[in-house]
């Protein structure tokens, strides 16, 4: 009703002469009144957050940033321990923080050292140039790396000219220089320790400076001759412990029981400890039974001394052998166990009586022996070998005393020596981590084994019936070869479970070579099934490395242990 009315009133006045002019009817809504207050507060706040530059130390951003925010430079209050007022966090350098520049190190360097040398570089833009104007005009704009060949020609010439100029003035300005005594001459002759010697014409000598060099010559020769020549000398003694050295029926002591021999051709792993021989202070680094029969049982030992025992018997200390002034290294018998050869780490070896206890002869080259072998062969047991520190194979006629052949192929220290093929030949391994074959008195390699996943190899031990050689490997498993022309390694056995790495642990076979066994560094005895390459037993053996293990030759289920405890133990 009241539209109704305002329009009729509306109309009255139009309609009378003295009414206004037109004037346009205010718009009216139909809707609802909304209040929009909240509506223009968010508006306003999100135009003030987009003028904003971003908190780097915020962690949640409620709104889409723009370029401009992405890009400003860094906002926020000043820290209060911080005099810059870059907060600590922001920091990755003690003056501050510091962008990654996009420039590379050489392209750095080059203008670096052009601004330095010539007083002018690139502007980082690669607009513009910055510093000494002039100069960059000059130069054409050239860096210190793009210089032009002709223009390097020419400054070195430059250069030699003013060298040789200033030497002439030298010359002119400096008579004395002729002088070796005056100052200006030992500045002109001073030289660079790392320049050449300049060659000396040698003039006449007088009498009293051939007379000193001759003296030199002879000392030094006599000074190389003795390094060179003889290892250490040490006084050679033997004592015997046992009660007599002949029985009632004059029988010496080192002779074998008349019903020693084999029981049967089948081995048996030993179980339990049935002796122990302690007589070394030291470790013992070898032991070997007595050729075929096993009745004595001769040992080296660190504390310089070789002993020999009873095992049949008494179980004592037959006798013992000191005359090396180191270490003992290896042991060998003779074939008949009447002689033995011992080498020690005083550079000798040594060829002893095993009755008796004297030196029968001494020999060295200087260096350490690491292994010493007999030729197996009866009608050979004059000639011997030894494996040395400095890489040869020495072979020495005991008879004679002189060296008779050298082979010198290994590239390290030879460990072993092991004869094979009806000895006619001979394998040996060394610390360059290699197998070499050698025909025996041919110095030639025949067969050369080295690879990639080879290690050293400190022991090896042939299999009773020949065909196979067990190789102690330092990564701790025992590799097999065969004997036969090409020497192939048998990748079907393996013998492992050990840790015998960095030990020189001996490997052995049983006398019917159904089981392989070795020591290892950690006091064990491993025994392994040669057929199936499984464990068979071990045994707690020594506290320390046990370095060495031997089955005895007739008496098929006993082992001999030894170890650096200084103990040696018999198992059956």
């Amino acid at each position: 009703m009241d539209l109704i009315q305002s329009y009729e009133e509306d109309e009255a006045v139009e309609s009378s002469p003295e009414s206004s002019p037109l004037r346009m009817l205010k718009a009216k809504s139909s809707a609802p009144e909304v209040d929009d207050t909240a509506l223009a507060l968010t508006v306003a706040s999100v135009n003030q957050s987009n003028s904003k530059p971003i908190n780097p130390t915020q962690h949640v951003v409620v709104t889409n940033p723009t370029y401009e925010q992405l890009w400003a430079p860094m906002f926020g209050p000043a820290h209060p321990y911080a005099k810059d007022g870059i907060a600590q966090g922001m920091r990755n350098h003690k003056l501050g923080s510091v962008e990654d520049a996009s420039i590379g190190s050489f392209m750095f360097d080059e203008q670096h050292n052009t601004f330095q040398r010539h007083g002018y570089a690139a502007d980082p833009s690669g607009m513009n140039y910055v510093g000494d104007v002039e100069a960059l005009r000059k130069n054409d704009g050239e860096s210190v790396y793009n210089v032009r060949q002709s223009e390097q020609k020419r400054r070195k010439i430059e250069k030699n000219k003013e060298e040789r100029d200033g030497e002439e003035k030298k010359e002119e300005i400096e008579p004395e220089a002729e002088n070796p005594a005056s100052e200006a001459w030992l500045t002109r002759n001073r030289k660079s320790p790392w320049s050449r010697k300049r060659e000396v014409v040698q003039g006449e000598l007088t009498e009293e400076q051939k007379k000193y060099a001759e003296e030199h010559a002879k000392k030094k020769e006599d000074k190389g001759q003795q390094n060179e020549a003889k290892g250490e000398h040490y006084a050679d003694k033997s004592t015997f412990h046992g009660k007599e050295e002949k029985d009632y029926q004059g029988r010496s002591w080192i002779e074998a029981p008349k019903d020693a021999k084999a029981n049967n051709d089948h081995c048996y792993i030993p179980k339990r400890l049935v002796h122990t021989w302690s007589g070394h202070t030291k470790g013992v680094s070898a032991i070997r039974f007595f050729p075929k029969h096993g009745h004595l049982l001769l040992s080296a030992g660190m504390d310089c001394k070789v002993k020999i025992w009873d095992v049949y018997n008494s179980g004592k200390c037959m006798r013992t052998y000191m005359g090396h002034g180191k270490a003992v290294r290896d042991i060998c018998f003779s074939n008949d166990g009447t002689k033995f050869l011992t080498a020690g780490y005083d550079k000798n070896i040594k060829y002893w009586d095993t009755e008796t206890g004297q030196v029968i002869s001494t020999f060295s080259t200087g260096k350490i022996p690491y292994v010493v072998k007999l030729n197996p062969d009866d009608d050979k047991q004059n000639i011997l070998l030894a494996g040395m520190s400095d890489k040869k194979i020495v072979q020495w006629d005991i008879n004679t005393g002189e060296i008779t052949q050298e082979y010198d192929q290994h590239l390290g220290a030879v460990n072993t020596i092991t004869f094979v093929d009806n000895n006619r030949r001979f394998v040996t391994s060394s610390d360059d981590k290699s197998l070499r074959v050698w025909e025996f008195g041919i110095p030639v390699v025949i067969k050369y084994i080295s690879e990639p996943h080879m290690h050293s190899m400190p022991s090896i031990s042939v299999h009773p019936n020949g065909n196979w050689l067990a190789a102690q490997s330092l990564d701790n498993q025992i590799l097999i070869y065969s004997t036969r022309e090409r020497f192939q390694l048998n990748k079907k056995k393996r013998f492992a479970g050990h840790i015998a790495a960095g030990y020189a642990c001996q490997v052995n076979f049983s006398p019917d070579g159904r089981f392989v066994m070795s020591g290892d560094g950690e006091g064990k005895c491993w025994f392994w099934d040669w057929k199936s390459c499984k464990v068979f037993r071990t045994l707690k053996c020594h506290n320390g490395v046990c370095i060495g293990a031997e089955w005895h030759p007739l008496e098929q289920s006993k082992v001999a242990t030894c170890g650096w405890d200084g103990l040696i133990k018999y198992w059956d």
